[in-house]
């Protein structure tokens, strides 16, 4: 019997931590949704993200920056080796 009564317990935690990540899964695609609708935010967040990131203790932060800044300067570098 208490056997059976530990395996109801276990039964219904997995009920309910299934049920939590459904609902952070529904919050996530909302979010994703406001975020792309609004470049801004978008920017805002990654910034909070760094923001997060450097107060911890790492030695290194890197930062991704997308490969559409540099287009003028390898357009200007072609232009010039020509």
């Amino acid at each position: 019997m208490a056997k059976q009564a530990e395996a109801e317990r276990e039964r219904r935690a997995k009920i309910i931590a299934a049920e939590g990540e459904f609902q952070a899964s529904r919050k996530l695609a909302d979010a994703a949704v406001v975020l792309s609708e609004n470049s801004a935010a978008l920017q805002l967040r990654y910034l909070q993200t760094l923001a997060l990131v450097a107060a911890e203790n790492n030695s290194t932060t890197l930062f991704p920056i997308p490969i559409d800044l540099f287009k003028p300067f390898i357009e200007m570098a072609k232009k010039s080796g020509s």
